[in-house]
């Protein structure tokens, strides 16, 4: 990964800003939140933002990590695909095979079924042309319904934001952690610059 453009707070004067800003202190801690925390009013509105969409979840916490990891590894996200590998599958229902499959042509492999099809296609749409098709749009409608559907544009849209946030402001990964997990193999958008 290419060197941060901005300096991060340190960790206990992102604790403060997060205390002023009524900012959960575990997003706090993250290494995005710490360059964010420069436009307090942008973290506070994305961390609302991403709290809306991963506590009370329409489209289901899976799904969403599904939609979250396809975008980490279409846009060459490295700190948005190391943040959600191991959540996905510690917390979120996911397993690594479903993951690495969202690394190539997901759509010939095993373990998704129609409702996560149609959700990584809208994905898929969304990533490449900013728009759904009307049968990509009514089968996840028939699939989720009025509301999810919604949260899903709306999760896609967050995430791809997150993922250019990431990217752009050179974020780096938290402490500790390696890059591309599992393997370090790394999306072909990565290099792109």
């Amino acid at each position: 990964m290419a060197k941060q453009r901005i300096e991060m707070f340190s960790p206990e004067d992102s604790l403060k800003m997060a205390e002023q800003l009524d900012i959960h202190e575990a997003i706090a801690r993250l290494n995005i939140f710490r360059t964010l925390f420069h436009r307090p009013k942008t973290a506070k509105a994305i961390s609302e933002l991403l709290l809306s969409l991963l506590m009370d979840s329409e489209i289901g916490h899976r799904r969403r990590e599904l939609i979250i990891m396809r975008i980490g590894w279409v846009t060459g996200s490295e700190y948005e695909w190391t943040q959600h590998w191991p959540l996905a599958q510690e917390f979120f229902e996911c397993n690594a095979e479903e993951l690495l499959a969202l690394r190539g042509n997901w759509s010939a492999a095993d373990g998704f079924d129609d409702i996560d099809r149609a959700v990584l296609t809208a994905t898929d749409e969304l990533l490449e042309t900013g728009d759904l098709c009307d049968s990509s749009w009514e089968a996840c409608y028939a699939g989720l319904g009025r509301d999810a559907t919604i949260e899903m544009v709306a999760a896609i849209g967050t995430w791809l934001l997150v993922s250019k946030l990431a990217r752009g402001l050179r974020v780096p990964l938290e402490e500790g952690v390696q890059g591309w997990p599992p393997d370090g193999k790394i999306s072909p958008a990565a290099g792109a610059r």
